[in-house]
This record gives structure tokens, C-alpha cells and sequence, in this order.
């Protein structure tokens, strides 16, 4: 993805937003206008910073141990197909859950603090990347199966040494995929309960009818977002030499 590319889009954003002020009119609380939300940034920027400061180590924290926890996962059970077989299953239906189910417990297991935030973007990054991981693990071409069953390799050699290589594209696919859906993850476990992040200051601000600053930390949670995708494109471009980075 190319920042600049989301630069435009920012820009072409700002100006419908603005038109439909113009036009329309709305009421404060209902839609305000692009410079309001920019005076939030100016009335109250060491405010904004440490709250997004404590979302983005919840993002950064999520995304490193769900996308460590999936591609393992995904590994242990393409090594041990017959527990994969039990196992993946069960993968599915909690992935089927709706998160919004998930929070409220994980908030009463492991408290208001860091730690629910932090597993609920681990579970959210979880899914795809041992999806997409364990998808490239199976999909290793028959002919390169026949060819190595002619060797001497066995079961594990083949895994580490031919399937796990040939699968890294589908794996930096699923990383790629899952590097949005961080602050997701982060963001929602605020909303059920925190003292602190971008989604603490939303809920904060929605009750007191406070527009601008919900706006203000949509804004930065969406920069976030960018960003995330960004430098997970950076860091993986290397690990495919044969793709381009879009």
C-alpha cells in the first residue's frame, strides 16, 4: 500500500466532509466540521498522544503475539494432521464468535488493564494469519510431494524444508491482512472497559455529547490503522522477493 495513495484518499475525505457542512448544515453534535475536529488537536495534544500512546502498545503488543500464536499454530497442526483434524474445527466456531462476545469476558478474566486489550487483538490477529498460514502449509503442489517422496527426506524435513518456505507468501498475505484489524482489536476492548486509550476517550466523549473529540480519535485510530499496514508491508517485502508491495 502507498502512503501517498492514502494521503489523497485523506484529502478527498476532508473535502466531501466539508462540503456536506456546508451544504447540510448539521448541528455540532451531530457532524462537526473538519476545523473543529483539528481544534481538538490543538486544545488538547499531550491529552490525545498519551491515550494514543497507550492504544498503540496495546496494537503493537496484540499484533506480536497473534501473529506469533497463528503461524504456530498453524504450523504444529499442519506437522500433526490427524490433531490439526480435531483441532481446526474448533478454531472455526471461535472464530465465528462475534468479538463484542468475547470482550466482556475477557475483561472479567483479566481485568481492566492492559492485558483483556492486549489478548483481544491477539485473538483478532490470530485468525487470519493461521488461517492464510496454515492454508499455504496445505497447498504445497503435488508434483513438488512426489518429487521430494522419491528422497530420503522425512515428514519433518519436508515440512521445515519445503513446505514451510513455499507457504511464507501465504503467510505475509494473512500478516498483511491482519495488520488493520489491530486497532480493531485494541479499540474494542476499550470500549467494554479501560481507563485509558483511544476507545476509552470515544465512549468518554460520546456521552458527553463531545463529537469533535470522538472525531479526533477516529482520526488518529484510522493513522494508526495506515500505519500498521505500512511498516508490516516493509517489514515482510523482503521475506517475497518475487512480490511487489502494493
Amino acid at each position: 500500500m502507498r502512503p501517498l495513495n492514502a494521503l489523497y484518499g485523506a484529502v478527498l475525505l476532508l473535502a466531501i466532509w466539508q462540503v456536506v457542512i456546508w451544504l447540510f448544515a448539521p448541528a455540532h453534535f451531530i457532524l462537526p466540521s473538519p476545523l473543529s475536529v483539528a481544534s481538538v488537536f490543538v486544545r488538547q495534544p499531550l491529552f490525545l498522544l498519551e491515550q494514543s500512546l497507550t492504544t498503540a502498545l496495546e496494537i503493537v503488543l496484540g499484533y506480536v503475539c497473534g501473529a506469533i500464536s497463528g503461524a504456530a499454530a498453524a504450523f504444529v497442526l499442519s506437522a500433526f494432521p490427524a490433531a490439526g483434524a480435531l483441532v481446526w474445527p474448533l478454531v472455526l466456531i471461535l472464530q465465528a464468535f462475534p468479538v463484542f462476545v468475547l470482550a466482556p469476558i475477557l475483561v472479567i478474566w483479566l481485568g481492566f488493564g492492559m492485558a483483556s486489550k492486549v489478548a483481544m487483538a491477539t485473538i483478532i490477529i490470530f485468525f487470519p494469519v493461521a488461517s492464510a498460514f496454515a492454508d499455504g502449509l496445505r497447498r504445497t503442489e503435488r508434483d513438488i510431494l512426489d518429487a521430494v517422496s522419491l528422497t530420503n527426506a522425512s515428514h519433518w524435513q519436508t515440512l521445515v524444508r519445503i513446505r514451510m518456505p513455499l507457504a511464507v507468501p501465504a503467510l505475509v498475505s494473512g500478516l498483511r491482512i491482519a495488520a488493520p484489524l489491530a486497532p480493531l482489536g485494541a479499540v474494542i476492548g476499550e470500549w467494554v472497559g479501560a481507563s485509558a486509550g483511544l476507545g476509552f476517550v470515544m465512549v468518554q466523549a460520546n456521552a458527553r455529547m463531545q463529537t469533535d473529540m470522538v472525531f479526533a480519535a477516529m482520526a488518529v485510530l484510522a493513522a494508526m490503522t495506515l500505519i500498521c499496514r505500512v511498516v508490516v508491508d516493509r517489514l515482510t517485502s523482503g521475506w517475497t522477493p518475487w512480490a511487489t508491495t502494493r
